[in-house]
């Protein structure tokens, strides 16, 4: 089998691959291999959708901060490197009834970091941002760094980078499998294969097609997205209207601010069922599934058009905990990091430099908790997967 050789081999240049990519091909004299199984910015994994909401004031509580802290270094980073507006810092405004759990864990984290804050009353809402319709009891807590991210250009950005940076990027070009050898690791492709000394899996929804182990641990989550047209756009642009979060009851909205000059982004999941392979995920919402959407969304925001103008369904690898993987084997030669849990975007930066830090054999800060055996250990002692999610 004739080989080609590379230091480091990325499979999978998405959410955490372009990170990585852009981080290791700052490094001098390291030969960087990026392998695509799509083409350069494309649509079917899990980044797609033209923005995500970025937050400081995490209601998945403080795990997160400091990873989601250096992120918005790298963020603006990324920003000043590549010349593109990536993070739009206008605010993530969090919604919900007083008490509500995630917003007291939300507030509970704001205070324990002492991250900028501010908190809005029931009145405040209504005369600061009638674009919502807010119902007796409602608070608020805006996070004064929270925003819009624009995925498709960070990736674009970060892989732009990288290449001119020096790294070898392949798209279209599907792994077939990665075998550890003595000498390296074999990353076998439809245009051929690679011998490398060190490889990162970073392949989304499809790493457990290439790790046994992760087939074992991660399960698929189909999260869909959608966009409504209100009667006066000119309230849902950037410097009107922050990225959001609302909670009401079991109802749970997220979204951004309109970046087309249209529509803005409200998402709400159906109940679709917890899958195990990208090729079970389905195409499109129903049509009655769309009907449900715009009814609530209606529900929700002032002077919405219940129809939405555009809708995508997407897919993300998902830990029972919600906590991703992020390991280095034993042998040192191949790190890890998946099952970001829908919620990995937003600290992509941090998992990028993490890998580059884990591929040099570096010291890193990586929570051990994120180990892949810190998983199995746990999931073991969580029984089986039962239905309806994690």
């Amino acid at each position: 089998m004739d080989l080609q050789r590379s230091d480091v081999v990325v499979i999978g240049a998405g959410t955490v691959g372009s990170m990585a990519l852009w981080q290791l091909s700052k490094r001098e004299g390291l030969e960087v291999v990026g392998i695509e199984q799509f083409g350069r910015v494309h649509s079917h994994g899990s980044y797609a959708g033209e923005s995500r909401v970025f937050r400081t004031a995490v209601h998945e509580g403080a795990t997160y901060v400091r990873m989601i802290q250096r992120s918005r270094e790298l963020w603006r980073e990324l920003e000043r490197e590549s010349g593109r507006s990536i993070y739009a810092e206008v605010g993530c405004l969090s919604i919900a009834p007083e008490g509500f759990p995630d917003l007291e864990t939300a507030l509970g984290t704001v205070r324990e970091f002492d991250l900028p804050h501010r908190m809005l009353s029931t009145e405040e809402l209504r005369r600061e941002y009638p674009q919502h319709t807010i119902f007796d009891g409602d608070v608020g807590l805006l996070d004064a760094h929270g925003g819009g991210l624009r995925p498709e250009v960070a990736v674009m950005s970060a892989l732009d980078l990288a290449e001119a940076n020096g790294a070898q990027l392949f798209f279209n070009t599907p792994v077939l499998g990665i075998e550890e050898r003595s000498d390296g690791i074999v990353v076998r492709t439809t245009q051929g294969s690679w011998l490398a000394d060190r490889v990162l899996l970073a392949s989304g929804s499809w790493s457990t097609r290439l790790s046994p182990e992760l087939n074992e641990l991660l399960r698929l989550q189909v999260l869909g997205l959608t966009w409504f047209m209100p009667k006066r756009p000119e309230m849902f642009v950037p410097e009107r209207f922050p990225a959001f979060l609302r909670d009401l009851g079991p109802v749970h909205f997220f979204g951004a601010p309109s970046f087309d000059g249209y529509a803005f982004k409200a998402c709400t999941n159906p109940e679709w069922p917890v899958l195990r392979d990208v090729d079970e995920v389905p195409a499109a919402h129903t049509r009655a599934e769309l009907i449900k959407i715009g009814q609530r969304a209606a529900e929700l925001f002032e002077g919405v058009n219940p129809e939405p103008v555009r809708e995508s369904v997407h897919h993300c690898a998902y830990t029972p905990d919600r906590l991703p993987v992020v390991d280095r084997s034993d042998s040192g030669r191949l790190v890890t990091i998946a099952g970001l849990s829908g919620h990995g975007f937003k600290f992509s930066p941090q998992l990028g430099e993490w890998a580059a830090q884990l591929l040099a054999g570096e010291e890193s800060t990586v929570d051990p908790r994120f180990a892949l055996a810190a998983h199995l250990e746990r999931l073991a002692a969580l029984g089986p997967y039962r239905g309806g999610g994690h």
